[in-house]
C-alpha cells in the first residue's frame, strides 16, 4: 500500500506539469510547437520533460500529443463507432455494467430523491491519483460521488453535500482509499468489481447508463448519446446531464466529444479531459497514428 501510495504521489506531482504541458498545446496547437518549447515553457530542459512525461504517461510526450489534435480525435471517434456498433451487437456491454470493468449500478427510488439522502450515511475521503486529488463518497450500496478537488477540500466536500443534503457525512479515509487502484488502475478492474449508487432524475440515469458502456479507448459524441436514449433532438439535455455526472472517470463522461472532432467542454476542464482520453489510449492502444 505504501509503495502504491508512493507511485500516486509521484503520478500525482507530474501530473501537474502535464497539464501545463496540455494547456499549452491547447493554446498552440496551430503553431504545432516541438517538445523544446513545450518543455521550455512549463519550466523543464527537453530531456526531463522526455522523462517526466513517459514516466506518466507510458508513451513518449510525440505519442501521447497525437492522440490530443483535432485529427487524432476525429480518427479516434471513427474507430469507436465501428467498436461501439461492435459491442453492442456482440452484448458486450448492457445497462449498468461495463464489459472491461465489473460495474453494477443501482439508483436512489423517487421517494429517495425527493428526500436527497434523508436516512444515508456518506463516507469520503480525499486521495492522490494519477491526476491529481480526488473525493470518494460511499454509501452502504456503493459509490455515490467522485470528484477531482481543483480548487479547496472544502469546496469538494460542498459539492459532496449538495447533491446529499439530508445524508450523514462522515469522514473515513481508510473506507474509501481501497477504491482509488481499481478505479485509476485499468490491470485492476476486473479483479475487483464496483458498485455505483446513483442519484439523479429518470432522464439523468438513462444518459449515465449510455456512458457506462463506452469502453475504455472509444469516445461518442451527443448526439449518439441522445439516440441511445430515445430522443435523438435531445443533445442539449444531453450536454447538461453528461455535466452533471456525480462519479467522474467510471461513469465515463470525458468518452463523449463533439462530432466534428473537438473534445468539448469538461467539468473539470478540457485539460484534464484530454489527459484522461490520451492515458486511456495509450494504455489500450485502440488506434494507431503515425509514430508507432
Amino acid at each position: 500500500m505504501n509503495d502504491t501510495l508512493t507511485d500516486y504521489k509521484q503520478l500525482s506531482e507530474d501530473y501537474v506539469r502535464i497539464e501545463q504541458a496540455i494547456r499549452y498545446l491547447e493554446n498552440h496547437y496551430k503553431d504545432q510547437p516541438n517538445l523544446d518549447e513545450v518543455a521550455a515553457n512549463i519550466g523543464l530542459s527537453e530531456y526531463h520533460f522526455q522523462r517526466m512525461f513517459t514516466r506518466w504517461a507510458g508513451v513518449s510526450p510525440k505519442r501521447f500529443l497525437q492522440y490530443l489534435t483535432k485529427e487524432g480525435a476525429k480518427e479516434l471517434l471513427n474507430h469507436s463507432e465501428n467498436l461501439l456498433d461492435t459491442t453492442y451487437q456482440i452484448g458486450l456491454s448492457s445497462l449498468g455494467r461495463l464489459h472491461d470493468l465489473f460495474v453494477t449500478t443501482e439508483a436512489i427510488t423517487p421517494g429517495e430523491y425527493k428526500s436527497r439522502g434523508a436516512g444515508l450515511t456518506i463516507r469520503y475521503g480525499i486521495h492522490l491519483t494519477p491526476f491529481g486529488r480526488c473525493l470518494i463518497g460511499v454509501t452502504e450500496r456503493g459509490i455515490c460521488h467522485l470528484s477531482f478537488v481543483q480548487t479547496s477540500e472544502g469546496d469538494a466536500i460542498d459539492a459532496l453535500v449538495e447533491d446529499w443534503k439530508q445524508a450523514r457525512m462522515v469522514e473515513d479515509h481508510r473506507s474509501t482509499a481501497p477504491l482509488v487502484a481499481p478505479i485509476f488502475d485499468l490491470s485492476q478492474r476486473e479483479k475487483t468489481p464496483l458498485s455505483l449508487h446513483l442519484c439523479g432524475t429518470n432522464f439523468q440515469l438513462k444518459v449515465w447508463e449510455a456512458l457506462l458502456q463506452i469502453p475504455v479507448g472509444a469516445v461518442t459524441t451527443y448526439e449518439h448519446i441522445a439516440s441511445e436514449v430515445g430522443n435523438p433532438k435531445a443533445t442539449r439535455a444531453v450536454g447538461t446531464a453528461v455535466g452533471h455526472n456525480p462519479i467522474a472517470v467510471l461513469i465515463p463522461c470525458h468518452r463523449v466529444i463533439r462530432k466534428v472532432g473537438g473534445f468539448g467542454n469538461y467539468r473539470y476542464g478540457v485539460p484534464l479531459k484530454m489527459a484522461l482520453l490520451g492515458w486511456e489510449a495509450t494504455r489500450t492502444q485502440s488506434y494507431s497514428i503515425g509514430e508507432k
